[in-house]
């Protein structure tokens, strides 16, 4: 077989060319999270702690005093950006409780399998039959 027909079966394969659907769906439904916490979620939670804008928290650990953290980054400051850690463990948590939900759905929907039929009892052996044979015709007399 040669490589290149061994490498098409590999990648025609409905294994493979469902994963490369799920990554890239995957990647669009981060995009869509990522948006969805910087944009809606972290305002709403930073509006009701008094204002806090969470991209911008961060801590300098250089000696200079930066007024934004756009400037402390344009120096190249060593900083601990800890409100976008923030908002990074915020879209973890959305996109983990939304893979739940959808795989507790898929379960769900899943049909459940009839059980298998018991298996058959193993043909007797020749001489157990004519044993039964020979006790048949003796109670027979």
């Amino acid at each position: 077989m040669s490589f290149i027909k061994e490498f098409k079966e590999f990648a025609m394969r409905g294994s493979v060319v469902d994963l490369a659907v799920g990554v890239i769906i995957g990647g669009a439904f981060g995009k869509i999270v990522d948006s969805l916490v910087k944009d809606i979620v972290m305002p709403i939670i930073g509006r009701l702690l008094g204002g806090v804008d969470f991209r911008h928290l961060y801590i300098n650990l250089g000696d200079q005093v930066f007024e934004t953290l756009a400037e402390a980054e344009k120096a190249g400051a060593p900083l601990v950006k800890y409100g976008s850690f923030i908002n990074t463990a915020i879209d973890f948590m959305i996109i983990a409780f939304a893979i739940f939900v959808a795989i507790k759905a898929m379960n769900r929907l899943k049909r459940a399998e009839p059980p298998a039929p018991p298996p058959e009892p193993a043909p007797e052996p020749e001489d157990v039959k004519l044993l039964r044979e020979i006790r048949d015709a003796l109670k027979a007399r």
